[in-house]
């Protein structure tokens, strides 16, 4: 197998495997995605198109994602619900050595147990993704939400 073809497989199955990890709410295992000097943030893309600075949430190190995992299994309070994403292909923008710019559109539907599924949250993965001895892993995940309302809060990662 050629290595174009071997990386191209390689991000398919980081995100199927990412994805995967946070539809079935192994949110402890979400952190081993992401390199140590990770960062993790959920821009409105209506911020990101104007290169504004807030964000809905910004990570920054493996460490404030496993108090984000904290948070979500022990203090936050809610009407559970299931995730669902759906992950089109990923896209290589650019490479810089080893590093790889990806590009990945998402969907996130919810479902709540009494209820009806809803889209929740959709938009586009911009990530930076370098390999490490085991794989593949995020260094940086931006993930851009096309609305600007989103219902309620965002509770679990995307």
């Amino acid at each position: 197998m050629n290595a174009e073809l071997k990386l191209r497989l390689d991000l398919s199955d980081l995100y199927a495997s990412y994805c995967a990890c946070l539809d079935a709410g192994r949110f402890e295992d979400w952190p081993g995605f992401f390199t140590e000097d990770c960062r993790y943030r959920v821009v409105a893309r209506e911020n990101h198109d104007r290169n504004l600075p807030l964000g809905t949430m910004d990570l920054q190190s493996r460490g404030a994602l496993m108090d984000r995992v904290y948070a979500v299994q022990s203090t936050l309070f809610h009407a559970p619900y299931y995730q669902r994403h759906i992950v089109g292909p990923s896209h290589i923008i650019s490479r810089d050595g080893d590093v790889i710019f990806a590009e990945a559109n998402y969907l996130v539907i919810r479902t709540k147990r009494d209820q009806p599924s809803e889209v929740f949250n959709a938009g586009r993965y911009l990530d930076r993704i370098v390999p490490v001895p085991d794989g593949l892993r995020f260094a940086d995940k931006l993930c851009i939400f096309d609305s600007e309302l989103i219902p309620n809060s965002i509770i679990y990662p995307l």
